[in-house]
């Protein structure tokens, strides 16, 4: 099977034009019974960005779309996530912000869903390191981010778990979010490969992961385009898209 993931992998990335042997690593892991593909990104060395409309304001909501988009620039998409709660027509349901301009506000108070279980947080990209900060942290003192995007529940903060996971829950979904290190510079993106609870995924990145801050971007539609491992997850439009840029060949 890994052969062949391999194998895929690279007729993918030439298919799309470019190595491979892109800078973000993407490999799959296990814990606890269950099965997760990590990809880790250096936010210093690697062109980290958000993805939601194009310039018409038209919802990109693809991963090839985003691709597509960045070919006109001589660029591609390395790796891509989707990053964060929206609404049916795709807008985010919490503070967004693309290349330094806000389309929608911090979301301070509690809501309905998973979104809405605090504490929820943010994750930040800005010069040189990516961040994920718990909201209130955010409001707080806010970092001058040049991508943001709000989702919640965080699922680590501060080395521990978010106080409302049970270890013994039985609500189970295929889950993606993202950790970051306390220096901003290594950030690990991940997806279960099985449905796992909110407690075993937040146990995954501070267990395994070892990141101190960790961030839930949603479940049951997570989806993930990794080419140098053959991965393209499709299906109906995505709002936010986090995902790395690489020169195209």
């Amino acid at each position: 099977m890994r052969v062949f993931r391999v194998f895929a992998g690279a007729l993918l990335a030439s298919a799309l034009g470019y190595g491979a042997s892109a800078d973000v690593q993407c490999r799959d892991m296990s814990h606890a019974g269950n099965r997760y593909t990590v990809c880790e990104v250096d936010a210093a060395a690697d062109d980290l960005r958000l993805f939601l409309r194009d310039p018409a304001g038209n919802i990109l909501g693809q991963f090839p779309t985003v691709d597509d988009a960045l070919a006109a620039e001589g660029k591609a998409l390395a790796f891509a996530m989707n990053a964060g709660m929206y609404h049916e027509d795709r807008a985010p349901v919490g503070h967004y912000v693309e290349n330094g301009r806000e389309e929608m506000r911090l979301v301070t108070n509690p809501g309905p869903g998973n979104f809405g279980l605090l504490p929820n947080g943010v994750f930040c990209i800005r010069d040189g390191r990516a961040d994920v900060i718990e909201t209130l942290a955010y409001e707080a003192d806010p970092p001058a981010c040049r991508h943001a995007t709000q989702s919640g529940p965080m699922l680590v903060i501060d080395g521990a778990l978010h106080p409302r996971f049970l270890p013994d829950s039985t609500s189970r979904y295929i889950r993606n979010g993202v950790g970051t290190s306390d220096n901003g510079r290594r950030v690990v993106f991940a997806i279960s490969e099985n449905p796992v609870t909110f407690h075993e995924f937040g146990s995954f990145f501070r267990d395994v992961l070892k990141t101190p801050d960790a961030l839930y971007f949603d479940g049951n539609v997570s989806r993930l385009w990794a080419p140098q491992i053959g991965r393209s997850d499709g299906g109906f439009p995505l709002g936010p898209i986090v995902g790395v840029v690489i020169d195209r060949d």
